[in-house]
């Protein structure tokens, strides 16, 4: 009789290979289908009479956009503030999710470096550590930054701080799974030469594992700054701060000639950053 492993890697009749792609691809549009009736989609409302009129009203608004330089002037500092927002929320991001993301990495707390799976004692009280992290990064990532933004505007005030802790939880938890991931896919080779050698644990993780891991953190914070440009102008709706606050003021006035003014702002600041950071990945994967 083959043991499970053994069965689990007998592969599949060529007719069973054949037809799968054809049920996996009527198993998505059936649950395309399903989804889109039960949300009630239907892209007639798109082109009816109603929506043009509405749609047309709101271009018309737009035309020309407020660049006076007196407002100008006003949206500098909510722009300089939206950029602070997303720095000082990923790098608070960092700084929760790199720790959570080693303990939440099997391979450093439980399962050891080259999977050799510790034993007794030292694996259970691996995986408590293991486990507690897990289930805070899922917690902090479940969670939209919309309403952590939400619930820390009730905590403490008005302002940007709210929309930094906002940013900051939720990437956080992003982060913190991405790191462990990354980490747990590493190349074992080197590490194999590393204990080959004698090196500690703690050798093999310093000079195994995080070099490897290194460019892809960066690539990846980088990426997650740019999200956050964007988050903080969302989170401004809620009070937190930047360009958003101003949006959504813009908008409750009816003013959409400085809505476009403010729409094209985070549209080159994100542009921006989007240009410095793959000038920084460009020369980190060097």
């Amino acid at each position: 009789m083959l043991s499970r492993r053994a069965a689990s890697a007998v592969p599949l009749p060529a007719s069973d290979r054949a037809a799968f792609p054809y049920v996996l691809w009527l198993g998505c549009g059936l649950s395309l289908a399903w989804s889109l009736h039960a949300v009630q989609a239907d892209p007639r409302t798109l082109v009816s009479a109603e929506a043009r009129s509405n749609v047309w009203r709101f271009v018309r608004g737009m035309f020309p956009p407020d660049v006076s330089p007196a407002f100008l002037r006003l949206m500098a500092p909510s722009a300089l503030e939206t950029v602070q927002i997303s720095i000082a929320g990923t790098a608070l991001a960092v700084l929760i999710g790199l720790p959570l993301g080693i303990l939440a990495t099997s391979t450093l707390t439980w399962s050891g470096v080259l999977h050799e799976r510790r034993r007794g004692s030292g694996r259970l009280t691996g995986f408590g550590p293991y486990a507690m992290a897990r289930g805070v990064l899922s917690v902090f990532r479940s969670i939209p930054e919309f309403v952590w933004a939400f619930m820390f505007v009730r905590a403490v005030g008005l302002g940007a701080f709210p929309g930094v802790l906002a940013i900051g939880v939720a990437y956080g938890g992003i982060l913190g799974k991405v790191y462990s991931e990354i980490l747990e896919g590493v190349d074992p080779r080197p590490v194999e030469t590393l204990q080959a050698a004698g090196a500690s644990r703690l050798g093999l993780v310093a000079y195994g594992v995080l070099p490897q891991a290194l460019p892809s953190f960066i690539s990846y914070t980088l990426y997650r700054w740019e999200c956050a440009i964007r988050a903080s102008a969302i989170l401004g709706f809620v009070g937190a701060g930047g360009l958003g606050q101003q949006i959504e003021l813009s908008m409750r006035m009816f003013d959409f000639s400085e809505v476009l003014t403010l729409l094209a702002i985070l549209a080159c600041l994100v542009g921006a950053v989007d240009a410095l950071s793959a000038w920084v990945r460009r020369r980190v994967v060097r």
